[in-house]
């Protein structure tokens, strides 16, 4: 049986796959921070696409009682963070992310599997 976490990990990036957000990543970086559990990293194409995926997390959360703690970023939206405590979601423009390599920072992270639905399902 999945955990709460991964079923709330797995809605989240299916609200960024819904608007075409890319480059999706989740680490588990729980015993590395001190501050959540799970980083999300993911991208929009321009600021207004962030922004959008940026609503859109905070729509699927909130349908499932979430409130985030904080949100930063949202006026530039080159690079928005959603704070929800035990999820972090970093959202960026390519070029912010490129430049920040998140990834690097937090490496002992390790990678969460999210199952997402394509729509693609079922085609052959």
């Amino acid at each position: 049986m999945k955990s709460e976490s991964l079923k709330i990990l797995d809605l989240i990036g299916q609200a960024i796959f819904d608007k075409k957000g890319s480059n999706i990543l989740v680490l588990d970086v729980k015993g590395i921070s001190t501050m959540t559990d799970y980083f999300v990293i993911a991208e929009g194409n321009v600021d207004r696409h962030v922004k959008a995926i940026c609503q859109s997390i905070r729509d699927a959360m909130k349908a499932q009682g979430y409130q985030a703690i904080h949100v930063e970023g949202e006026s530039d939206a080159d690079w928005i963070v959603i704070d929800f405590g035990e999820f972090v979601i970093h959202l960026f423009v390519p070029e912010l992310r490129e430049k920040y390599a998140l990834e690097e920072l937090w490496r002992e992270g390790k990678i969460v599997d999210l199952h997402i639905t394509t729509g693609k399902e079922g085609i052959k």
